[in-house]
């Protein structure tokens, strides 16, 4: 869970982004959609299946 607070909130709120770093309604939705469950496993932040920048689906 660390990792991924390190990777989310931490930078958002270091920098002052206040519209981003949770999934919550009124916020930047800039999401990563895996296979699996990261905190249970690691590994599955490399089984992506979407993801999304500024609320639009990105193509791969």
């Amino acid at each position: 869970m660390e990792i991924l607070r390190a990777a989310t909130v931490d930078p958002a709120q270091a920098f002052g982004l206040t519209d981003r770093g949770e999934i919550r309604p009124g916020l930047r939705a800039d999401l990563v959609l895996v296979d699996g469950d990261p905190v249970a496993d690691l590994s599955a932040t490399r089984a992506i299946r979407a993801v999304w920048c500024a609320g639009t689906e990105i193509a791969r």
